[in-house]
Formats: C-alpha cells, sequence, structure tokens
C-alpha cells in the first residue's frame, strides 16, 4: 500500500508532463522509469509531497471550518452546496500557500535523474526563484481555481442523484454505501476536473532553461496556447494523460474518506447523546434534536440535579 502510494502519484505526474517514460502507457511507464533510473527514481519529490501535506491540510480545514461556521443557521445546518463550495475556497487557500512546493515537486519528478538539474527542496527552489523570478513559482496556479469549478459541480451532481441511486434517505446509508458514494464523486469530480490539472502540471515542468524543456512533449506560451497545442499533436484525449494512475489511487483513498468521516459523525452523536447507537442514525427518544451539543449536556446536568434534589426531597420528608 505505501509503495502503491508514492509510485501512483510519480506515473502521473511523468504522464501529465508528458516525459519519454509515458509514451508506451501505465504499466510500461514503471518498468521503463526502472530500467532508465532504477527503483531510487520512484521516490524522486516524495519528501516535498509529504512536507506539502502538513500545511496543505491544516489550513484546509481551518478555512473549511470557519467558512462553515459562517453559513451555518441557528440550528447548526448548512445546505450542501454550501459545504461543497466552502471546500473548494477552502482546497484553494491551501493551494495559494503551498503552491510553490507543488511546482518543485514536479520539478523534481520531471527530471531525468542522470541529468539532474536540482538537488533537493531548498535547492529547487532558490534555482527556479534566481533563474526564472518569483511568479515561476506560481506558474498555473490560475488553473487550480479554475479546476475548482467542475470539482465542485461533479461532487454536487453525485450528492442530489444519491437518494435516487439508493432509493433510501442519505441519512440511512450504510459504511459500504459510503464507501461507493465516496468512490462516485471521486471518479466524476476527477473525470471533469482532470485536463485542468494535466495542463497546470505542464506549465510547472516546463522551462527554456532545462534540458528539454523540462521534459515537457509540447512547447507553449500560456494556459490556452497550451491547451490548444495538446490537443493539436496529442488529441483530446490526451489531456487525460495519467488519469489511470490517478483513479487507482484516488477513488479509494475518497471512499476511505466518506465511510471514516460518516463513521466519525456517528460516533460524535452518540456520545453527544443524539443517537441510541454509533451504529445507527435511531434517534434517541425524548432529545431535542435541535439543541446544541453543549445545550445537550447543560439539560442533562439540570435533569439530573432536579431528580438529585427530588430524590433528596423525598427521603427527608421520610424522615
Amino acid at each position: 500500500m505505501q509503495a502503491a502510494s508514492v509510485f501512483l502519484p510519480f506515473v502521473k505526474i511523468l504522464s501529465q508532463v508528458g516525459t519519454f517514460h509515458c509514451k508506451r502507457g501505465f504499466v510500461q511507464s514503471f518498468l521503463l522509469v526502472y530500467q532508465k533510473e532504477g527503483l531510487r527514481a520512484f521516490w524522486k519529490g516524495n519528501l516535498v509531497s509529504c512536507l506539502r501535506l502538513f500545511p496543505y491540510s491544516a489550513i484546509h480545514l481551518a478555512t473549511y471550518k470557519k467558512i462553515i461556521h459562517l453559513h451555518m443557521d441557528e440550528l447548526g445546518h448548512i445546505s450542501q452546496w454550501c459545504a461543497i463550495v466552502a471546500g473548494g475556497t477552502a482546497g484553494i487557500s491551501a493551494a495559494l500557500v503551498t503552491y510553490p512546493l507543488e511546482v518543485v515537486e514536479t520539478r523534481l519528478i520531471a527530471q531525468n535523474s542522470h541529468e539532474s538539474k536540482y538537488r533537493g527542496l531548498l535547492h529547487t527552489l532558490s534555482s527556479i526563484y534566481r533563474n526564472e523570478g518569483i511568479l515561476a513559482l506560481y506558474r498555473g496556479f490560475s488553473l487550480t481555481v479554475i479546476g475548482a469549478v467542475p470539482f465542485s459541480i461533479g461532487c454536487y451532481a453525485v450528492y442530489i442523484n444519491l437518494e435516487k441511486l439508493w432509493q433510501e434517505r442519505h441519512f440511512r446509508f450504510s459504511s459500504l454505501q459510503n464507501f461507493i458514494n465516496g468512490c462516485l464523486a471521486a471518479g466524476v469530480a476527477q473525470t471533469l476536473s482532470f485536463p485542468f490539472e494535466t495542463v497546470k502540471r505542464k506549465m510547472q515542468a516546463q522551462s527554456a532553461r532545462l534540458p528539454h524543456y523540462g521534459g515537457v512533449d509540447v512547447h507553449f506560451s500560456g494556459m490556452i496556447d497550451c491547451f490548444r497545442q495538446v490537443i493539436k499533436t496529442k488529441g483530446v484525449l490526451a489531456l487525460w494523460s495519467g488519469f489511470t494512475a490517478n483513479l487507482v489511487k484516488i477513488v479509494p483513498y475518497f471512499g476511505l474518506l466518506f465511510t471514516c468521516c460518516e463513521a466519525c459523525k456517528l460516533l460524535c452523536l452518540y456520545r453527544n447523546g443524539y443517537i441510541v447507537s454509533p451504529l445507527s442514525y435511531k434517534l434517541t427518544p425524548g432529545v431535542d434534536q435541535s439543541l446544541g451539543p453543549l445545550e445537550l449536556q447543560e439539560l442533562k446536568r439540570y435533569q439530573k440535579n432536579r431528580k438529585l434534589q427530588s430524590h433528596n426531597s423525598s427521603m427527608g420528608n421520610r424522615w
């Protein structure tokens, strides 16, 4: 599993950039990289990817929670469309801060180990800044913003059709159904947004100062020209290069994410007394579901104290 989590994004990025490794398809790319550069090549850029994950996740979560709290009603509810937009906005905010690391990751992966120009995170950052300017570290960022739109639409399109798919209300979905829902949402959203990521990777990798222009299979002058050149020379389907490797990793990841989120939500609802079991959404009888967790705890404390006082009073009357 750990090996797959390294190999699949590696081959996906090579396919998107269009390096010589990926001319023969998904499986042959693994073999060709191994034959030409050795096993260590599969870990190029992996440290940068791991370092980028921590600030990205922290910023994404903090921004998402802030936006959600601003749009909640008095009962703590928010529409699914608002939640998806909040997720997209949080993703863009996190990408803005960590985007230079993504550029570094792409450059490290795309370069040939035998003709390496970069020697790690700091050296790559300083080299790009010194030779190409600060804007090179944000080349292609607009595609992150543009790609968030079809991604969000894909997620929303899946969500609004889930009840039709399963013929029951969404709050009754089982763990298996939630896993399938996550897989479907990821598949549709990634299919719609993947061309924008492909062009973004090409823009990140291309540089006139690198051997073979960074290994990019087409030469272009900007975002629109990149789309045009890819379609002209490789065909429309080339915008989905590396899509298989991406699906193999992303689809089960989102399936597990949906399942874990729903399981955590059930556990929290159970611990706060809203439902009778962490394994179902059956409501606890007599509990006002409109109360917040703190209000519910305060109400339980008040009822417990009244019951205790009533018990003490009845004991005193007996004496």
